[in-house]
């Protein structure tokens, strides 16, 4: 999740505008929470105890009440004043007051007194003290904002802030009680695995991370793989996309983002990514989502995965398996229907059979089942079920979420399903030449990509022409199952898309 800069937590009222905001420290780089103490004046209305709860909605006093974070608006009188409450206003002196205000206080309080509310550190949000330490008048400018990964935030701070990041780092830290560790993201990328280095800047130097995404658990170390937290609805999106009992093919699969939650959904997923960290924890992951029977993984690098992906699946089909999701839900009817049928033997016990046999007679009328009917329920459910339909045996998905680099590596999918041929079962099947295999069962490729293009009519033009050089075949707007997706801006001039094409036989078949 993305944690943007917060607005300003106080209302400037009359003359406190000038204590609304903590005290400057321009140019500090270790952070000092003492330094933002301030004390300010206020007036307060002293009211009878018993009368606080009429007196505090009244319209005389709306908008005039002190409203700040961590501040109690309503005390004990601090002057000794026994039974009194005081509810602290926006205001210094009387004058400040609206008449109708005045008048109020005066007829039906016990008139205004004088107080100082003593604000700190914990009072300012992190825009403001930032705002307040950091060499800059702009708040835009305020780099409060990160990126949240588990107990992980991570930030990408711009050069001239980087004396400050210890401080910065800290702030966030405070202010944000959910994170553990504020990461900096350095400008050093390990081409091969596309991780980023990154240097702890507060907190706890703690990389393993656990989060949940599409009702499912990952564990990895945020340190060693890729991850972006903000491709959520993206992965949500595509995997609704996919029908239940698809045969998915996750190139670039990294920790699992695509593949688990396809696995635990019902679809039969390959799984590869180069990087032997993701692998790791992809292996971890499918342990943890109960995805063993449905994800198979792979260490390859992704031209390899490509050619060898279709024979594959092919050669070593997925054995049918009810998704674990539909399991735990099996378990819970069930559970369900013991302890009804544990209530109703419990209710039957404490009347006479005459009695039983007219409840019975009722609940058959009403469409209830008796005890002996709830019993042959539950036998038949604990029973195997229809058949579950056979896995497909051709890939029907290849995803491929290597935005930097992904289209570069179309080319690999000339002649891919090539190897099918040699086999007798599926010539058997499609024919020789596959002629008997449709169009419409090839697999849709799902492409990750950067462009520099921002018109959408530009950026379809850049990322057709790429993919179709790379693919060694013209791709175009009226290409089957063509669909192109804004994903995201990433930078001001850079969006990230999804290209989403049929792979043409021609191309799949190509002779080696």
């Amino acid at each position: 999740m993305s944690a943007p800069a917060s607005s300003s937590s106080s209302k400037p009222f009359g003359a406190l505008a000038e204590y609304m905001l903590p005290p400057q420290h321009i140019g500090m780089q270790t952070l000092d929470r003492s330094s933002f103490d301030r004390e300010v004046p206020v007036l307060a209305v002293a009211v009878e105890a018993s009368k606080v709860g009429k007196i505090r909605p009244h319209p005389a006093l709306k908008g005039q009440i002190l409203d700040l974070p961590r501040v109690k608006p309503i005390v004990e009188a601090s002057n000794g004043e026994k039974g009194v409450k005081w509810i602290r206003l926006h205001a210094t002196s009387e004058g400040q007051l609206p008449k109708e205000t005045k008048e109020f206080v005066r007829n039906e309080t016990s008139g205004l007194r004088k107080e100082t509310v003593r604000l700190g550190y914990d009072n300012w949000n992190t825009s403001e003290i930032l705002s307040a330490v950091l060499p800059t008048t702009k708040s835009d400018d305020i780099p409060s904002s990160f990126t949240s990964t588990g107990h992980i935030a991570h930030m990408n701070l711009r050069e001239e802030w980087l004396p400050f990041r210890y401080l910065i780092g800290q702030v966030i830290l405070d202010k944000n009680p959910g994170l553990r560790t504020v990461v900096n993201k350095l400008d050093t990328i390990h081409v091969q695995y596309r991780y980023f280095d990154m240097e702890v800047i507060a907190g706890e130097k703690d990389y393993i991370t656990t989060l949940n995404e599409s009702n499912c658990i990952f564990t990895f170390d945020f340190s060693l793989v890729y991850w972006n937290s903000r491709l959520h609805h993206e992965h949500e999106r595509l995997i609704e996309s996919f029908k239940p009992n698809s045969l998915i093919a996750d190139v670039m699969a990294g920790v699992g983002p695509f593949a688990v939650p396809a696995a635990k959904r019902g679809g039969y997923v390959l799984g590869n990514d180069l990087n032997p960290e993701s692998v790791k924890w992809m292996r971890e992951n499918r342990v943890k989502n109960h995805v063993q029977n449905n994800l198979r993984i792979f260490e390859q690098d992704g031209s390899a995965f490509i050619q060898s992906a279709a024979l594959e699946a092919w050669r070593n089909p997925f054995i049918a398996t009810i998704p674990h999701s539909a399991i735990r839900k099996k378990q819970r009817d069930d559970r369900k229907k013991r302890e009804a049928q544990a209530k109703l033997q419990q209710e039957e016990n404490t009347i006479t059979s005459a009695i039983s046999s007219a409840v019975n007679s009722i609940t058959d009328t009403l469409g209830f089942t008796s005890l002996k009917a709830e019993e042959d329920e539950q036998k038949t459910a604990t029973l195997p079920g229809p058949e579950l339909p056979e896995p497909p045996k051709i890939i029907q998905h290849f995803i491929m979420n290597l935005p930097d680099s992904a289209l570069a590596f179309l080319h690999s999918y000339n002649g891919c399903f090539s190897p099918l041929l040699a086999e007798e079962s599926f010539v058997k099947q499609y024919g020789d030449a596959a002629d008997k295999l449709r169009e419409e069962d090839m697999p849709l490729v799902h492409v990750y990509c950067f462009t520099r293009e921002i018109e959408a009519d530009k950026a379809q033009v850049d990322i057709l022409k790429r993919g179709s050089d790379d693919l060694g075949y013209q791709l175009s707007p009226s290409s089957p199952g063509y669909h192109l997706h804004h994903v995201r801006s990433v930078a001001p001039n850079k969006d990230m898309y999804c290209l989403t094409f049929r792979l043409p036989k021609e191309v799949a078949f190509k002779p080696i």
